[in-house]
């Protein structure tokens, strides 16, 4: 699985939410700094060149949904996440974001709970 950029991942939260979206249906959620129809279409030609989406095609339009599915993105983002900047430790993971402050005990002690009920 290729990694994306920043934009495509923006685009691909939009086709999961959406399902199946047609350019100008994925071009009005996007909130912020809209781009252009043209470049929105190159963006997701790309996706579809990565593997990550496909396409129904009604004449000269195209209908684009996702392929791979947002769970295996989230695992293969976050094992590459975990393996570069924690060095493949869930715990050096879980305690950065306590130090940060992102992460309450009471949400450590829901953790455990779930650990503990798959034993």
């Amino acid at each position: 699985m290729q990694k994306l950029t920043n934009k495509e991942e923006e685009v691909m939260q939009i086709l999961w939410k959406l399902k199946k979206a047609f350019v100008k249906e994925v071009l009005a959620e996007i909130t912020e700094e809209k781009p252009h129809y043209n470049t929105l279409s190159t963006i997701i030609r790309n996706l579809e060149e990565k593997g990550f989406v496909s396409y129904n095609a009604y004449g000269n339009t195209h209908q684009y949904f996702p392929i791979i599915s947002i769970e295996d993105y989230r695992k293969r983002f976050m094992n590459t996440a975990i393996d570069n900047y924690f060095n493949s430790s869930y715990k050096n993971m879980v305690s950065f974001f306590a130090e940060e402050n992102k992460i309450s005990a009471d949400e450590l002690r829901e953790i455990l709970a779930i650990i503990e009920q798959k034993k």
